[in-house]
């Protein structure tokens, strides 16, 4: 859903790229999660502390950003990025990812061929691609944090986990008392 999230917003802007960033809150940085056009051969994974750049910015303040020249914007710390790429922008639009109350990401979109503007049809309508983006990234926030419960076969999840998966093997009356069991032991915490 974020590939074909930034796919669009580049094919709808006519943008040389876009890309979605998630706030990783473990690391207190933000991640290249998926990126279309420019980059998106390299920046997939790549990491940035949170607070610096633009994109930075607008996590923090939770405020969209249109920049017609990112170079002499002073919050632009692409330097690094742009010599990784070979891909200098120079017009930019970004909107802060917010999900429940939290901002989880950042989508930008980067250049377009012609040197119009961005319009504030155009903000509000990134702004809905945005709110599409900020759900995908949730989802994935919680998908990964359910995988690394899983795997960590200490845990109390991971017991539950391998029991249900264990269950989900059995068959014929065996899977018929194990599922009796749980049955059993659900209603006993209501």
């Amino acid at each position: 859903m974020l590939q074909a999230t930034v796919e669009v917003a580049r094919g709808i802007f006519h943008a040389r790229a876009a890309s979605v960033f998630l706030y990783d809150e473990e690391t207190d940085e933000l991640v290249f999660e998926a990126v279309a056009g420019e980059g998106s051969d390299t920046l997939i994974g790549q990491r940035l502390p949170s607070s610096t750049g633009i994109a930075g910015w607008v996590l923090v303040t939770r405020q969209a950003l249109v920049l017609d020249d990112v170079r002499q914007d002073p919050r632009w710390g692409g330097r690094e990025i742009a010599d990784k790429t070979g891909y200098v922008p120079k017009g930019l639009m970004a909107v802060p990812l917010i999900h429940e109350e939290e901002a989880v990401g950042v989508l930008n979109v980067l250049d377009r061929p012609q040197e119009s503007r961005f319009t504030l049809q155009e903000m509000e309508l990134l702004g809905l691609f945005g709110n599409q983006a900020a759900i995908a990234l949730d989802l994935l926030q919680r998908s990964r944090r359910a995988k690394a419960v899983l795997e960590n076969g200490d845990s109390d999840s991971a017991l539950l986990a391998r029991v249900a998966e264990n269950l989900d093997a059995l068959e014929g009356q065996r899977r018929a008392a194990g599922v009796e069991l749980l049955r059993s032991l659900e209603a006993l915490f209501k």
